[in-house]
């Protein structure tokens, strides 16, 4: 943790819902004129795609279990030394995974490579992590150390595989059968590596499907904002004034004290509401250390560096 230099991590797996979060964070950047750099854990895996593949074939024939869920699949290692280093100097480098044909083309790269490292700017308020490991605790390797505000984006398992095929197939070229085997192999680092992590977080979003998603890999429609409930739950550090909240958000209720349930038509406005007083005393804070009272309308606010 660093007042001076805040770190805000987003964990979840693909699907989790966590782009929501981001949007609603990048609305809170542009009116406190903030300037976070943003860092996607992808751009930590240890292979490229097509070693990837090799890797985990070679794994599988020695009996081991491999899959970007897992230590050895990524450099976590270089992910704790970035969150060091940023909260002791607000600097660090970086680079890029390529996901999809439209950021290739954007790069000039193939998909499933990575950009060169690269010198993150040096003027920024915080730094913004979105991964798989913002909260690890593996080993000697202690992510979960530095961010400021951590949020879990908790899964609701089917859901998540639901959204997982639809975006793999429609938008990075996989088979739904490539995609349904890519889950199973990694169910094992799923559940020794991933999900640990939420009982580190300081608020979990998870989002829970109001209709039927018994069979994730049928043909049924991956459930849309309005036929979900978005449940927040939230450890002591981080407990919002609830009363205000259930008045705001209309068809909000709390399950347990420490949770608020919200309909997810509601979803953006709820995060919003949310982390909006979280992120303004963050930043009040780190900008007194710096010595900051003003704020050049030319310098520039929102997510710097986000490539999709």
């Amino acid at each position: 943790m660093s007042a001076e230099h805040p770190i805000v991590a987003i964990t979840g797996a693909s699907g989790a819902g966590s782009t929501a979060v981001i949007k609603a964070l990048e609305r809170i950047f542009y009116r406190e004129r903030i300037k976070g750099v943003y860092i996607d854990g992808s751009a930590f895996h240890r292979y490229d795609r097509k070693t990837m593949r090799e890797e985990v074939r070679k794994a599988e024939a020695e009996g081991r279990v491999l899959s970007h869920f897992s230590p050895s699949g990524n450099h976590l290692d270089k992910l704790e030394t970035l969150f060091f280093q940023y909260a002791s100097t607000g600097t660090g480098i970086y680079r890029h995974y390529i996901h999809t044909q439209a950021q290739a083309n954007r790069f000039a790269q193939e998909a499933g490579t990575f950009t060169a490292w690269q010198e993150m700017d040096p003027d920024s308020d915080l730094l913004l992590y979105r991964g798989l490991h913002g909260a690890a605790v593996i080993d000697d390797v202690d992510v979960s150390q530095y961010p400021d505000l951590s949020i879990g984006m908790a899964p609701n398992a089917n859901l998540e595989w639901m959204r997982k095929i639809q975006r793999d197939t429609s938008l990075r070229g996989y088979s739904k059968d490539e995609v349904q085997a890519s889950i199973l192999e990694r169910l094992h680092d799923y559940v020794h590596y991933i999900t640990p992590q939420f009982s580190r977080t300081h608020i979990n979003f998870q989002m829970v499907p109001m209709v039927d998603t018994s069979d994730p890999f049928g043909v049924e429609a991956v459930p849309d904002a309005q036929e979900c409930f978005l449940v927040m739950r939230f450890t002591p550090k981080f407990q919002p004034k609830f009363q205000p909240l259930l008045k705001d958000i209309p068809g909000a209720f709390m399950s347990r004290r420490n949770t608020l349930v919200v309909p997810g038509s509601k979803m953006g406005s709820a995060i919003e509401l949310i982390l909006m007083p979280i992120i303004h005393d963050l930043i009040g804070k780190s900008r007194e250390i710096r010595g900051i009272t003003n704020v050049p309308e030319d310098r520039g606010a929102g997510v710097l560096g986000l490539a999709e």
